[in-house]
């Protein structure tokens, strides 16, 4: 009989007694766990000795974990490889040893440990739920192994054991396709770039930007199979694909009876609409099976499954007629499931709820319980994304009220703390530390499971994240000023009293609301004239302090955000110069636009010299992912051309939506976007804006960096020298102004001409007035429209004269309640020129306030 390895024979016996003890830690979790903790501070492996991990129970089915040291000695108990994980990650944090961010990170591991007594740390939670089905496309389209690797150990270390695992969602589709006979144009038509997929995969488009070979769907089961494998090691609890109900078009083909409706989002044509197959017609079940074998055949047995159908669509139903809304949504609802359970019957199925709050013109109490009336209640999890939307933007309740604790379906808390992987800091700061506790408290949380935060995109506004992961283990009231402190103290090894200071008016301006979608002026289409990012002189004073905190320059994490820091107060000069160079055209001052231009260029390449040494916030790095996924060269381009349509005009209909912070993307794209525009006008022509934009989605490579030798340095030199520009240079405009017109944009016959507006103006907004400032002839307005997401929201028509004098300038516009813009937002004017062209004027924002 052969003897079994020491290791082996321990690791079988601690197994055996964890079993018999009610404990769930295994030794696959263990190890996996230890390699995290030794890739975080790989001086653990030189010395094993000195990490002890062993096993607790789970308290009421939720995870623990214990520490404590002595004699150099780290001891960590944990019920489950994640535990462990956001057991060490704790240590660490709570003795100011260090942190652990996105592809960067500041361990102070020291040659001997302090001696801690025990702590003990109980989560309130079962679950801890991480991603939006779109972060696969703002942020992981195209990674590699290596950063999943470098991700799972994130949230492994931040406690995350629910993640969504999406990838190789099409292969799996694919082969399902084929079985029913369809062929490769009908697939190819059906799917999107890479960059697009999360989109299509919810039904809101298809046919975009690229089609899928097999080279893509190998390499992306293989990556599926890496990542499932590492995310179950640690005893993570995985949410894979199921199917939604969206089919190739080419279905009609097999079966013409096939009861289908096409679906439109966002204003997009009609070849981009998504076909949904009614949960009536038998085929729905026979696919939503199909798929789960196949799934399993390739990956195994899972729990959780994923199947959104309505994101940000209309119902294909009469939604007037409660009972018909009703009866489809209870049928899709049970064939979902079925779908499902008739492969696995142990499977829950688990849906988004972004639309819970952002639709309730179509999600009410009536509509979601019929959705869930036939499901079985310990079979599905509803994921309630927004909690911080419906409590600090949209103020319309919480949707565990409104929907009566989600009908006795377990579900987890969630937050969105960030829209298209957008880099501005916004965020209500107390609301991430304290706000689960309202749901926890409530009378109506039902069976609430779980905590999580589903952001569009990562690698941005890390405090938020690390805010929002530590509350998940926590059922108390945070003091989020001390919070704040022993950020710092474990995130560069000290905090300062300017440091203090500056979180003081962070945490009093951008950190004190939460804006939709923050984006600076120059980040939207040339013309658009309103920020969204915070410009107060509080913020500008506040990120100025935190740059000039000295003690802290060889942190590497403190060098990374003071970058960030100093590139937020360039973009508000930059902000502030667009401003000042749009007004001096309304003034037909070409002289002052000029300097204006000259000003906003010295900054924009300031902050991208400052972003090249930014460890994620570079063009080239999210090109260089793209790239390596291409088997030839052909395949290469055509990946990052899609990367680069994704973080631009996205669309069209949609644009500028991810508004990046990246080095690469200001200096090649951002600036000569808006010297062209200004060229062009100071020319009195109408610039072909989306022809430059399609021909720099379909270039190739970055310019070559600029990158100052001393980043901390530059950071202040930069900071210091850029003041506020001259009074000789600001404009005398209103500030109201959004667009204006000239000669190159208007003629004496009725075109249609639109303006950007920032969705931050819809709150105020009440109306448009045209203001006529030059020119030998008077503008005709016949009808005025705002246009969000691709669909008019209002339109007023009358005739208006914009001239000398003016009459009936102005319109009203009046805004349905609970109305969004998520995908873009334009004022857009019907106009002609009365007797030739030569007309100056502006369009200005009518506000409730104003």
């Amino acid at each position: 009989m052969a003897t079994l390895p020491l290791r082996t024979l321990f690791g079988t016996l601690l197994a055996l007694c964890c079993m018999h003890a009610g404990y769930s830690l295994s030794p696959e979790e263990r190890e996996a766990a230890r390699s995290v903790m030794e890739r975080t501070v790989p001086a653990l492996k030189a010395v094993p000795g000195k990490l002890k991990l062993e096993a607790v129970k789970q308290e009421n089915g939720c995870d623990v974990f214990e520490t404590e040291s002595s004699g150099g000695v780290l001891t960590v108990r944990g019920s489950s490889g994640t535990a462990l994980c956001r057991g060490f990650y704790d240590f660490l944090k709570t003795n100011g040893l260090g942190m652990v961010a996105w592809d960067n990170k500041d361990i102070r591991w020291p040659a001997r440990i302090p001696d801690t007594p025990r702590r003990r740390v109980a989560s309130p939670f079962r679950h801890h739920y991480y991603f939006n089905a779109v972060t696969y496309g703002y942020t992981m389209p195209y990674w590699t192994w290596e950063r999943w690797e470098r991700e799972i150990d994130w949230m492994a270390l931040h406690g995350i054991d629910m993640p969504l695992a999406l990838a190789a969602t099409e292969g799996i589709a694919v082969r399902v396709w084929k079985r029913l006979g369809l062929t490769q144009k009908e697939i190819d038509e059906f799917y999107t770039g890479p960059a697009h997929l999360p989109w299509q995969r919810m039904g809101n488009l298809v046919n975009h930007d690229g089609i899928l070979n097999d080279n893509w769907h190998r390499d992306q089961i293989a990556m599926q199979h890496n990542i499932l494998r590492r995310m179950k090691s640690l005893g993570m609890k995985p949410v894979c694909p199921a199917f939604s109900g969206f089919v190739p078009q080419g279905i009609r083909r097999l079966y013409p009876e096939a009861k289908l409706h096409r679906l439109g989002w966002g204003g997009w044509p009609q070849k981009n609409a998504a076909h949904f197959l009614s949960p009536e017609d038998p085929l729905f079940l026979h696919i939503g099976s199909l798929y789960m074998e196949e799934w399993q055949k390739e990956f195994g047995k899972n729990t959780y499954y994923l199947a959104d159908s309505f994101n940000e669509m209309e119902l294909p139903v009469n939604t007037d007629d409660p009972k018909t809304r009703d009866q489809m949504l209870s049928a899709l609802g049970e064939q979902v499931y079925r779908s499902i359970s008739s492969v696995n019957p142990d499977a829950v199925w688990v849906m988004q709820g972004w639309m819970f709050g952002y639709q309730r013109h179509i999600w009410n109490a009536d509509s979601l319980k019929a959705l869930l009336s036939k499901v079985p209640d310990d079979q599905m999890l509803l994921l309630d994304l927004a909690a911080d939307y419906n409590k600090t933007f949209w103020h319309n309740g919480m949707n565990w009220d409104v929907f009566k604790g989600f009908f006795n379906k377990p579900w987890v808390y969630s937050v969105i703390p960030n829209m298209g992987g957008k880099c501005a800091m916004t965020g209500v700061i107390d609301f991430y530390a304290n706000g689960h506790l309202e749901a926890l408290e409530s009378a109506s949380k039902g069976k609430l499971a779980g905590m999580g935060m589903a952001p569009e995109g990562i690698e941005n506004n890390d405090v938020l994240y690390e805010l929002v992961t530590d509350a998940a283990w926590r059922d108390r009231r945070e003091n989020v000023e001390q919070w704040l402190e022993n950020y710092c103290r474990a995130r560069y090894g000290a905090c300062p009293d300017s440091l203090k200071t500056a979180w003081s008016l962070f945490r009093s301006t951008a950190y004190s609301n939460l804006k939709d979608h923050p984006r600076f002026n120059w980040q939207l289409k040339p013309g658009a004239r309103s920020s969204s990012v915070d410009a107060s002189e509080d913020f500008l004073r506040g990120l100025a302090l935190f740059v000039n905190t000295e003690g802290l320059e060889h942190s590497p994490l403190f060098r990374q955000d003071a970058v960030e820091m100093a590139v937020h107060y360039l973009g508000i000069r930059m902000h502030e110069a667009i401003q000042a160079a749009l007004e001096a055209l309304d003034e037909q001052n070409p002289e002052h636009a000029e300097k204006c231009m000259a000003r906003f260029r010295e900054y924009a390449l300031q902050a991208d010299a400052l972003l090249e040494s930014h460890p994620t916030w570079r063009l080239s790095r999210w090109i260089s992912f793209a790239r390596a996924h291409g088997k030839t060269g052909e395949e290469k381009d055509a990946y990052e051309e899609n990367a680069r349509r994704l973080v631009t005009i996205w669309g069209p209909p949609v644009n500028d939506y991810a508004a990046k912070l990246w080095s690469g993307l200001i200096r090649d794209y951002y600036l000569p976007r808006w010297e062209h525009f200004f060229q062009n006008r100071l020319k009195d022509k109408a610039p072909d804006m989306e022809a430059w934009e399609e021909a720099w989605v379909h270039s190739h490579g970055v310019s070559p960096a600029r990158r100052p030798g001393d980043i901390i340095r530059a950071c202040r030199q930069y900071v210091r020298e850029a003041k506020p520009l001259p009074l000789s240079l600001k404009g005398g405009g209103s500030g109201s102004a959004i667009g204006n017109w000239t000669p190159a944009e208007v003629s004496t016959e009725w075109k249609w001409v639109a303006w950007p507006v920032s969705p931050d103006d819809l709150k105020n907004l009440r109306g448009v007035r045209f203001t006529y400032t030059s020119g030998r002839h008077a503008l005709e307005i016949e009808q005025v429209e705002l246009v969000g997401d691709g669909r008019m929201i209002d339109g007023r028509r009358h005739a208006g004269l914009a001239g000398k004098p003016s009459r009936e300038n102005c319109y009203q516009l009046s805004l349905p309640e609970g109305v969004h813009a998520n995908n873009g937002l334009l004022i857009r004017a019907k106009v002609r020129t009365v007797g030739g062209n030569d007309s100056r004027g502006k369009i200005e924002l009518l506000k409730k306030n104003g």
